[in-house]
């Protein structure tokens, strides 16, 4: 990656892939995968899998000491990526290949704490260089940092928001005024892990989220098969599913993983 590259704003990448899906009435499949797993050497092989089988957007952990919003499946993948020897800095050259490959849109999963240990500056600009259309930070919320999030704004790439079904509308509406990209909807309290069934009440949640924004809405935590994914794609904007697809690529591999991908992919364009 070269030193100097402009952290002037451009067109959003998930703006224009939205905008895209929205004409075509179709929600967008986004698969989470952790950076390192099931082994460094075969990340790659799993992004362009996910690619190949109808991925619309990608989202890239970075492996992180202490994710607390994180269930079981992916926290262990995340100490194993570490002792593996996969950080921040890996997370980013792991992306830069993948996006020399493949057009499909990444956005980077992370804690505050490696970004911060990276350097917020470097950070931006090596994320940006390396083809990353977003980040989530899942422990800065608005207004805890404006001077952080200030700087966020004024860079490349699109700083994604959570909100929860314990958020009150007053604050989806501040969220929602400084989101860039997609609003990540949280459908369940607690951490990540697949469950048997969705929450209650997610349509009507999602439409009063859709109610405050212009912003697309995307839908996560504990879908975890393809029929769960199809219901969600007939109301959000995008669906995320990750636990379902760490596990099986820790217990199956790739290849074993591909055609699971495949059918959650298939449910989510066809749910309309």
């Amino acid at each position: 990656m070269s030193a100097s590259p402009s952290t002037a704003k451009r067109a959003s990448s998930l703006e224009s892939l939205f905008t895209k899906l929205r004409e075509a009435d179709r929600a967008a499949f986004i698969p989470f995968v952790t950076a390192g797993r099931p082994t460094p050497a075969e990340t790659g092989e799993v992004l362009d899998m996910l690619a190949e089988t109808g991925a619309d957007l990608i989202e890239l952990g970075v492996p992180f000491s202490d994710p607390l919003a994180d269930g079981p499946t992916i926290q262990a993948a995340s100490f194993r990526a570490i002792r593996d020897g996969i950080g921040l800095p890996e997370t980013l050259r792991i992306l830069e290949a993948f996006r020399a490959r493949h057009p499909t849109p990444v956005v980077l999963f992370s804690y505050l704490n490696p970004v911060l240990r990276y350097g917020v500056e470097p950070f931006l600009r090596d994320a940006a260089e390396a083809g990353a259309g977003g980040v989530l930070l899942t422990d800065l919320p608005t207004g805890a940092d404006p001077e952080l999030e200030s700087a966020f704004a004024s860079s490349p790439l699109d700083l994604i928001r959570l909100v929860a079904p314990t958020t009150p509308p007053e604050r989806v509406r501040e969220i929602a005024s400084s989101a860039r990209g997609f609003l990540y909807y949280v459908s369940r309290t607690g951490v990540t892990g697949e469950q048997a069934a969705l929450a209650e009440g997610l349509e009507r949640e999602v439409a009063a989220i859709r109610a405050e924004t212009t912003v697309p809405v995307a839908v996560g935590f504990g879908i975890s098969t393809a029929d769960q994914a199809g219901v969600v794609g007939r109301v959000a904007d995008g669906v995320v599913v990750g636990s379902a697809i760490v596990d099986r690529l820790e217990r199956e591999g790739v290849a074993g993983t591909a055609a699971f991908v495949e059918e959650l992919a298939r449910a989510v364009h066809r749910a309309r």
